[in-house]
């Protein structure tokens, strides 16, 4: 479009916009001209930096009202203190080392950037890079690029992730499937605890019935945190009662106080449990209800002093919380001679919790060898024939006796006794020789007609004892002898 002349002179005198002229000392260029040299003329120095306009990471010119205002907020957070300027100095002032420049990017008066010894020196003065980001490679997990199968490798990986990004079951379900077939169970463990976070537990249970390895990883998870409650929720949901009850009965063993431990174990014995295990908690609950009774009385008779056998042998131990056979053993110790109807009472215990004839045996011989009371040990042992002949009977090997009373320091007399029933000549033999039981030793060579080990035996006797006079009598007495 072409304008005549004139037409151009009136639209350049109506327009609000001037031509350019360069003569022309009242135009914008020139008060805009003006107007920076006067912002120089702050600056005590030249630098030839400020005709470069530098901003900030988020595109702001630094030197602005905005940059300056979010860096003061930044650096007040972190307890920075700006060097202070005197209200009564100017800043075009000679002697000032600072200039706007200097206090928004950091330079000296001198227009080169401090070195690292002058910003030791000078805390005043600090050094603000921006810091750099990462490439978005390393935010890859975080921003939601990955599929759950690159999520379970990353876990193989040991790299941090968020799975946060996966919010539908069926996603939550590949991660999980993905995990269980890298066979990996860190992975598994972390993908479980993602998901016990995220779902309803009866929707976890109920994707966990049809995926046994998780379901076993689970349940250990579960038992290694003792989240009890949790786990007993599980066991209820997937039908397995008995294994339900046997986790609660375990609950038992939190409880210190004997009076609250007995209610509870009264209160499992109502629990679905097998016909064997509850038999065992029946007992259990019946064991502590009486070892509480013969507890207290047992106490007290201890505090009167008025019972011999509590004075003779002091209690070191509480009878509380004790297995079966170290409260028969406790009974037979302190009450042994106790009518059965007491709760106290050997046969009663032996009755009450069925135990065996052996077991007894073996738990009462050994209490009243500690206790020297020969003359019980010697009862255990009597038994009497269809003909009415009494003799020594034993569910144990005497062999096996004679270790029993000799662990509990029994003399030689009586183990002299157990001895002579050993019925094996050899074994004996043998068991007479290492007890020193001699008048054993001797007649059974006496028996072998072994007269060389005789006069050899002869040497471990003491000279002049009844033992060294009995063998004498043997080699000086016309029998018959194999050497």
């Amino acid at each position: 479009m072409h304008r005549s002349k004139g037409e151009e002179e009136d639209y350049w005198n109506s327009s609000q916009f001037k031509a350019f002229t360069f003569d022309d000392d009242e135009d914008d260029f020139t008060k805009l001209r003006e107007s920076r040299l006067a912002v120089n003329s702050i600056k005590l120095t030249d630098d030839d930096e400020d005709d470069v306009e530098k901003v900030n990471w988020s595109g702001e010119p630094v030197g602005s009202i905005s940059w300056l205002v979010g860096e003061t907020s930044a650096l007040s957070n972190q307890k920075t203190d700006f060097p202070k300027v005197s209200s009564e100095s100017s800043l075009n002032k000679s002697g000032s080392g600072l200039s706007l420049s200097a206090l928004f990017r950091g330079k000296s008066s001198r227009g080169s950037y401090p070195n690292f010894s002058d910003s030791v020196s000078e805390p005043s003065s600090r050094l603000f890079a921006p810091e750099l980001r990462r490439p978005r490679a390393d935010y890859k997990d975080f921003v939601g690029d990955l599929s759950p199968e690159e999520m379970v490798q990353r876990l193989q990986q040991g790299k941090s992730v968020g799975m946060e990004r996966f919010r539908s079951l069926q996603d939550k379900m590949l991660l999980l499937d993905f995990a269980v077939n890298g066979n990996d169970g860190n992975a598994i463990t972390a993908v479980l605890i993602f998901l016990k976070r995220t779902l309803s537990k009866e929707v976890l249970f109920r994707e966990l019935e049809s995926r046994q390895t998780a379901l076993r990883h689970f349940i250990h998870f579960l038992t290694e945190t003792h989240e009890q409650r949790l786990l007993l929720d599980l066991l209820r949901a997937l039908g397995r009662v008995e294994d339900a009850a046997l986790l609660q009965y375990k609950e038992h063993l939190a409880i210190s106080d004997e009076n609250k431990k007995r209610d509870f174990l009264k209160s499992c014995i109502s629990l679905p449990f097998s016909l064997e295990d509850a038999a065992l908690v029946q007992d259990h609950f019946t064991l502590l209800e009486r070892q509480i009774i013969i507890e207290a009385a047992d106490s007290q008779a201890e505090k009167s002093g008025k019972v011999e056998v509590f004075q003779n042998f002091p209690r070191k131990a509480s009878i509380l919380n004790m297995p079966m056979i170290t409260t028969l053993y406790y009974c037979v110790y302190y009450h042994y001679c106790e009518p059965e109807g007491t709760y106290s009472s050997p046969s009663n215990l032996r009755q009450t919790f069925k135990i065996s004839d052996k077991q007894f045996f073996v738990t009462c011989l050994s209490a009243l060898s500690k206790l020297r009371s020969w003359t019980d040990v010697d009862s255990l042992f009597q038994s009497r024939s269809w003909l009415g002949f009494s003799r020594k009977k034993s569910p144990l090997s005497f062999s096996r006796v004679v270790d029993v009373l000799h662990k509990n320091s029994a003399p030689t007399h009586v183990l002299a006794q157990y001895v002579a029933l050993v019925e094996d000549s050899e074994l004996r033999l043998s068991l007479a020789q290492k007890h020193k039981c001699h008048d054993i030793v001797i007649n059974t060579f006496r028996d072998l007609k072994d007269r060389q080990m005789l006069v050899q035996y002869q040497t471990k006797v003491d000279p002049g004892s009844n033992e060294d006079c009995k063998i004498k009598d043997l080699l000086n007495n016309s029998i018959r002898w194999k050497n």
